[in-house]
Formats: structure tokens, sequence, C-alpha cells
């Protein structure tokens, strides 16, 4: 069960990229996400980050106890959910994309009130609610920026 969780919180592996495995994370994710939208039923989407953050809270605890430290950097689960919190029912165009993972990417550092209290938490409850908060924040400037700006932003 430890390699599964590894795996999973990994996102099949991709938070072991030597530089940046956050922004890897962000970036993987975009692939859940096309592939979310592909399908184009808004039910699957809001279900996908249902299921994400369950996964991801079970996952990241299950790696920190298997790799014996506090909320690991190979750990990118939480960063899959901020992405597809940031872009949930959006009709984005690339730039929209583009435009959204640099706000998560941004709040993921910066972490505003509550997310740097919530990523006190215990286990993987914390690991993956401040990147819930992050995503929200990002999904809500870029919900801004999309009413100001539709036809940039939009497909």
């Amino acid at each position: 069960m430890k390699a599964l969780a590894v795996f999973i919180a990994s996102f099949g592996y991709v938070g072991f990229f030597p530089i940046a495995p956050g922004t890897a994370g962000s970036l993987a994710a975009l692939a859940l996400f096309a592939f979310i939208k592909w399908i184009g039923v808004p039910a699957i989407e809001l279900s996908a980050i249902v299921v994400v953050f369950a996964t991801g809270v079970w996952a990241a605890h299950g790696t920190e106890i298997a790799l014996g430290r506090k909320d690991p950097g190979v750990v990118v689960i939480d960063e899959v959910l901020g992405m597809l919190i940031t872009l949930a029912l959006l009709p984005l165009s690339l730039w929209g994309i583009a435009l959204g993972f640099l706000f998560f990417r941004a709040l993921d550092v910066v972490k505003p009130y509550p997310a740097a209290q919530l990523e006190h938490l215990h286990g993987g409850l914390g690991i993956m609610s401040d990147d819930a908060v992050a995503g929200l924040y990002a999904h809500l400037a870029l919900r801004a920026c999309v009413w100001m700006v539709p036809s940039w932003l939009t497909a």
C-alpha cells in the first residue's frame, strides 16, 4: 500500500522531477484537466476534484509515513487538486489556462490566509487543504479576468 500511496501522491512519479516538482505536478495536472474537459460533463469536473482531494489526503499521508518526512516534496497530488480547482467550470482558451496556471503557482507559493494555517493540519489533510485554498483564490482571480476580458481568455 505504501508504494501505491507514493505513486498516487507523486502523480505517477512526476513529483520525483528533480527541478521544481510542484511546478511539474501543476503542468502534469493540465493533462488530466484536458481529459476531463474532453469528456465535457461539468459534473465530472466537480467529481474529479472530490476524488482527487479524498484520494490525495490518503496518499499524501501514506507517503509521509513511507518516506518518514512531513510534507515531502515528491507529493504533488495537492498541486493537481489546486489546478483542477483553478480551472474548474470555466470555458478557457489556452491563454486562460496559462493565466490560471500562473495565478495558482503564485498563490501556492505565497499561501494567503488561511492557506498557510491549513498547511499545519495533520497529515494529508494539511498537505491537500492549503493547495485547495490557493486553487480557490486562483479560480476567483481567473474568473474575474474572464469576466473582464472574455474574448482573450475564453474558448
